[in-house]
């Protein structure tokens, strides 16, 4: 015992020593976050390093790390930044370019999901230029009541009604139909409604919402890619359709005074029992599977429905480090011990969204959660915004754009579109890319 003891206080020395240093991880405040402070207790406990988080709720979220970033402020030395801000982070030098360092440690690309290298670790796109190891895989899924849908009484109803059984939406087309025969309906002596969608109109929430439509109708940000040629692309009658779609939605379908909703507004809508239906990111999803309300057999889960093409909106982030940070070596322990495969498995189990082939090629992860297969079905189709250093001007064109029209009701679908382009045409003219 005695001898096991010396051993075991010969292991510890390392991080006893270390135990002076420390980083700042800066990242959204929601469940993963949480999930990720469990996790880097092993890291502290094997490196001696002290780990410190700062976590911003998601509406503040841009905000307040990019103007830490523009600033060269110091206070993160790791970034779990955005997929749409890898652009800005490489151009504008905020990101340490990770290449030299992955190469050393035998980091390879190759060993994670080649959607979420592309968007969370790549710049330019397509390129094997890396400013960040992917983190947190994520896309914008679908959560509906099973219990209600499972009813003999309301099976019977949506049959009569509709003229199919019901089941879960595969197409824009019965998604609607379906949020539509739920709109208003009492269950449980209670008034129901459709869909819990995005609306937000102040970060990003109505382009988060609206591309779930846009992109599976046919939309793309270019005829040909890198050639900013959006005419006949961002406001094609494909494009058209599917904005159209997504304003039926809002307007048949969702509930009182759902006109600003993002990420927390419909949780709160489906958890309190008022939709059948709600769109959010999968990150959220272990947390509706555990709600004491509407988790384990009460919800189910379902990928974004196709119209033209099978499309998911891709959230998640890579973890990069920060070129104005003084501990940058700390940094980059982190992000090798981060890469491992035994850590990026407990991460899964945590509750984080790992794009490891480790993680999603093991045979049992279909069925290690009640939405990993879909998650990794969403995964192969998922797109993104533009990742452009001016992204987030775009992304302000876009939010008051589709508010209008789909909200506020001005216009049509083609003239929000058309207008659109004229906005990004201005922007990327400022740019120098047109």
């Amino acid at each position: 015992m005695a001898a096991a003891l010396l051993a075991g206080t010969a292991l510890c020395a390392p991080a006893a020593m270390a135990q002076d240093k420390e980083l700042t991880l800066c990242w959204a405040a929601w469940d993963p976050a949480n999930a990720l402070v469990e996790l880097s207790k092993d890291f502290t406990a094997q490196s001696g390093v002290k780990m410190n988080f700062e976590f911003v709720p998601w509406t503040n979220f841009a905000d307040r790390m990019l103007n830490e970033l523009n600033s060269g402020g110091k206070l993160c030395d790791l970034m779990i930044g955005d997929s749409q801000w890898i652009g800005g982070g490489a151009t504008y030098g905020h990101y340490v370019k990770l290449n030299d360092f992955f190469d050393k440690e035998g980091i390879t690309m190759d060993d994670f999901l080649p959607a979420a290298v592309d968007a969370y670790a790549a710049w330019p796109k397509g390129s094997t230029n890396y400013y960040a190891l992917p983190a947190m895989g994520d896309a914008v899924g679908w959560v509906y009541r099973k219990d209600w849908f499972e009813r003999p009484e309301i099976r019977e109803a949506f049959q009569a009604e509709v003229g199919r059984p019901l089941d879960v939406p595969k197409t824009w087309d019965e998604l609607v139909e379906v949020a539509r025969f739920f709109q208003g309906r009492e269950i449980d002596g209670e008034t129901r409604y459709g869909a819990a969608i995005y609306t937000e109109r102040g970060s990003e929430g109505i382009t988060m919402g609206v591309t779930n439509a846009l992109y599976p109708y046919g939309f793309k940000y270019e005829n040909t890619p890198g050639k900013y040629d959006m005419d006949g692309a961002v406001n094609s009658p494909d494009a058209v359709a599917g904005l159209e779609k997504y304003k039926e939605l809002y307007e048949c379908c969702t509930p009182p005074g759902h006109s600003d909703a993002y990420m927390t507004e419909d949780l709160d809508a489906y958890k309190s029992g008022q939709t059948a239906l709600q769109m959010n990111f999968f990150a959220f999803f272990p947390g509706i599977a555990k709600d004491p309300n509407v988790g384990g057999d009460t919800s189910g889960f379902f990928v974004n429905p196709s119209a033209k093409v099978a499309a998911s909106v891709l959230g998640g982030q890579g973890i990069s480090v920060v070129a104005y940070s003084d501990k940058q070596d700390e940094a980059l322990e982190y992000i090798k011990w981060f890469a491992q495969p035994d850590v990026q498995k407990k991460w899964w189990s945590l509750g984080g969204y790992a794009v490891h082939n480790a993680v999603v090629e093991d045979p049992s992860f279909p069925e290690s959660t009640p939405f990993a297969g879909q998650f990794l079905e969403a995964m192969s189709n998922v797109k993104d915004f533009w990742q452009e250093p001016i992204y987030a001007e775009l992304l302000l064109a876009m939010q008051k754009r589709m508010h209008d029209y789909v909200v506020a009701d001005q216009g049509t679908a083609q003239e929000a579109l058309d207008k659109l382009i004229e906005d990004w045409t201005v922007s990327f003219e400022d740019d120098g890319k047109l």
